[in-house]
Formats: C-alpha cells, structure tokens, sequence
C-alpha cells in the first residue's frame, strides 16, 4: 500500500487531481467528506459539538446548522481551535479505518487541505502539492465561489502561503496551465506513484 497525502490551498485542482486518480483506480479519503460524516445526527461528534457551541448551532431537525456554526468559529479563534480539536481526532480515526480497510496493493490518497497548516505531514509513503501562482488561485476562487478580491484574498491568507506547502512536498502537481494540462500533470503524477508501488512490491 502507497499512503499519499494530496494537498493544495483554495481552487489550486485538488479536487480534479482527485477524481482522476480515482478513474485510475486510488482509494480516496477526502477530509472534507469526512468533516461531514463525523458530525451527522446521531454521532458523538455532534454531541461534542453541540455541548460546546449549543443549540444555536443546529438546525430545526436536530443537524449541523454549517452556516450558523461557521459563523461562530470565524469570528472566535478560540472557538475555533475548540472545534478543530473535536473533529481533527475523529477524521483522523475514521480515515485510518478506511485505510486499513483499503486493499495491500492500492495507492490510498487522503485529501487533506489543511496539512500544512496542522502539521500531519507523518505517516505518508509521499506528499502531493498541487501548485499554482497565486494570482492564478485568487483569479480562480473568484470565479469558482462569485466572491470579491478581498473575500477570496482574504481566505488564501489564512492558509498555508505557497511556500509553505512547497516545503512539506514530495511531488508538484502543477496546475498554472489550463484543465487539459492539469489532467496531464496528474497522470504524470499517478505514473510516478504507479512506479514507486512497483518498487516497493520487488
């Protein structure tokens, strides 16, 4: 089993790098999946959740009101660690159950937006960065979500900068160019992760 992280800031791809590897046959964990499933009615994570932020922060039929919890936490540093530190551990477990449950041969990428910012670069055969030039990913973010320069700037500043996400890479997914050649990028990539499985398997 190849255990890869793929990572990358605000409208960098990773979503396209994803579902094309996931054509070519990888087991994806997506966090942001994941962030969902541990906080349906239900789990002790909305429980958790619920204790700390209370009834404010869910919807009419006992749900995650998403909005009304978001617009805690970006206001609240504080509240917003608290949350991190109620769902970090519970992502992480469900991702590691998945993993096992992944066959011995599979490339398992775990698509973790936030893996510079968190740190949880151990525990990976290779870390994957899609990259781009950061007038390209504000350009992008702003078509993608309809929002102003300043909204989309400002969430880009609280991620990981460029060079940051750089430093903790393995490989680069370059994403500067066109979808085209975003696709050959991640099957340049995928070759590279095909290549290194086969040498583990000698």
């Amino acid at each position: 089993m190849l255990r890869v992280a793929l990572t990358g800031g605000l409208a960098s791809g990773k979503t396209t790098v994803a579902e094309r590897w996931a054509e070519h046959g990888a087991v994806l964990i997506d966090s942001d999946v994941l962030a969902r499933e541990v906080v349906e009615p239900g789990t002790p994570g909305l429980a958790a959740v619920r204790e700390r932020f209370g009834d404010r922060v869910l919807a009419a039929d006992g749900s995650l009101d998403r909005k009304a919890l978001g617009a805690v936490v970006f206001a609240d540093s504080q509240a917003r660690k608290d949350l991190e530190g109620i769902l970090h551990p519970l992502i992480r477990a469900r991702a590691a159950e998945l993993q096992q449950a992944a066959a011995p041969e599979a490339i398992v990428v775990q698509v973790i937006p936030l893996l510079a910012e968190t740190g949880r670069t151990e525990g990976f055969d290779a870390i994957v960065v899609v990259d781009l030039p950061t007038e390209t990913q504000l350009r992008r973010a702003m078509a993608r979500d309809g929002s102003s320069a300043e909204q989309a700037g400002a969430r880009i500043e609280a991620q990981a900068g460029r060079t940051e996400r750089l430093a903790v890479a393995d490989l680069v997914v370059d994403n500067s160019g066109d979808r085209e050649q975003l696709l050959a990028e991640a099957d340049r990539v995928w070759h590279e992760l095909r290549r290194r499985v086969a040498l583990a398997a000698d």
